[in-house]
């Protein structure tokens, strides 16, 4: 059944829609486009499977097309200025609409370059991974990398709307739908126990990619972003929960290179760690730590970080990631699973002893 939910912003609020059949409906764009000038941004692996029926819904408009290297490595200064190339080439003035047609890698890098051009013209998120369905595409958060950490260079921008269509996901490679996967346990341990144990109950119907258990798992996890996005859309408070294992994560993703894990991989590991360092804290039991474990790991994901990285590389890394403040690391950690919190407060020798028992000093 095909559903919407909005992001209440306000005059910016927008909708999410989530369903079958949805990327050839004209009608989930037009209300969204104020020119005629349309630029599609995508990828080398998306545009032969999706770009067609994209351009025959939009067949009214002055469409074109921008095709981009897929892969985390190319999420580039270089790589993302060609998109300002395209736009330029084709004169799209300020009230052109960027469509973002792909995974996180392109909904990112198009909704910066959508921040960007001209200071600032619409975009359309029509993400096609699981990830980008369930966290990157709803948010408006934006940007590329730097080789010293992930996303570093970006900006708040929301989109127009965001057209989830679960018939993408039927090519997505298994390792990409449990890298998604990674983003939905996250949503359980932030904030709905509830839905942790539906998670537990039905991992091997999403593994298998059965519609109905999807088709849930993505409008749980969008009604949740979407309520903290509502509430703290620039992350000055609650928003940040939303990073759970992502400090970990970024850095596995900075130590090893962009690409050689899936963002989603990296989280998983990350969970696991941020959750590994509450037990160390005395908040979570023994029990779930090992709940928390089992699941990213029957998500097949992993639940410890590559053997490459060390202590000392980890600490390295930390300490350039967003959410520090003042020099002072801030963490996303787990009072219980479903309830989590953002403290300054954790001691050097936890910390310490939580990164050598998964990694070499």
């Amino acid at each position: 059944m095909n559903e919407s939910l909005q992001v209440e912003l306000g005059a910016r609020a927008y909708p999410i829609h989530i369903g079958t059949g949805l990327l050839a409906e004209t009608a989930l764009y037009g209300p969204h486009i104020r020119g005629d000038q349309l630029m599609v941004v995508t990828n080398e692996r998306v545009a032969p499977l999706y770009l067609e029926p994209v351009r025959q819904a939009l067949a009214a408009y002055r469409v074109q097309q921008v095709i981009l290297p897929d892969g985390e490595q190319f999420k580039t200064l270089e790589v993302w200025n060609r998109i300002f190339d395209a736009l330029l080439d084709a004169r799209f003035g300020r009230d052109s609409t960027l469509i973002a047609l792909g995974g996180g890698v392109i909904g990112d890098m198009a909704g910066f370059a959508a921040a960007c051009y001209q200071r600032g013209v619409d975009f359309i998120q029509v993400p096609t991974t699981l990830l980008a369905q369930v966290d990157s595409s709803v948010g408006g958060k934006t940007g590329i990398n730097h080789p010293a950490g992930k996303n570093m260079i970006g900006a708040f921008h929301q989109p127009r709307a965001v057209v989830a269509d679960l018939d993408t996901l039927d090519t997505l490679p298994q390792r990409e739908l449990s890298a998604g996967l990674a983003e939905v346990i996250k949503y359980g341990l932030i904030r709905d126990a509830g839905f942790l144990a539906w998670l537990e109950s039905h991992m091997a119907e999403l593994l298998a990619r059965d519609a109905d258990a999807l088709a849930y798992a993505i409008r749980r996890s969008c009604e949740i972003k979407a309520e903290i996005v509502a509430a703290d859309e620039l992350e000055s408070g609650q928003r940040a929960l939303l990073n759970l294992g992502h400090t970990f994560g970024h850095a596995i993703e900075t130590g090893v290179g962009y690409g050689a894990w899936l963002h989603g991989e990296a989280v998983g590991a990350g969970l696991c760690m941020a959750a590994d360092l509450s037990r160390r804290l005395g908040w979570l039991a023994d029990a779930d730590l090992e709940r928390v474990r089992r699941l990213v790991a029957r998500a097949g994901l992993p639940i410890g970080p590559p053997a490459e990285m060390t202590a000392g590389r980890f600490l390295e890394l930390m300490v350039v990631d967003k959410k520090v403040q003042k020099g002072q690391l801030r963490l996303v950690l787990l009072p219980q699973l479903g309830d989590a919190l953002v403290t300054d407060q954790v001691d050097a020798e936890s910390l310490q002893a939580s990164l050598c028992a998964h990694v070499p000093v």
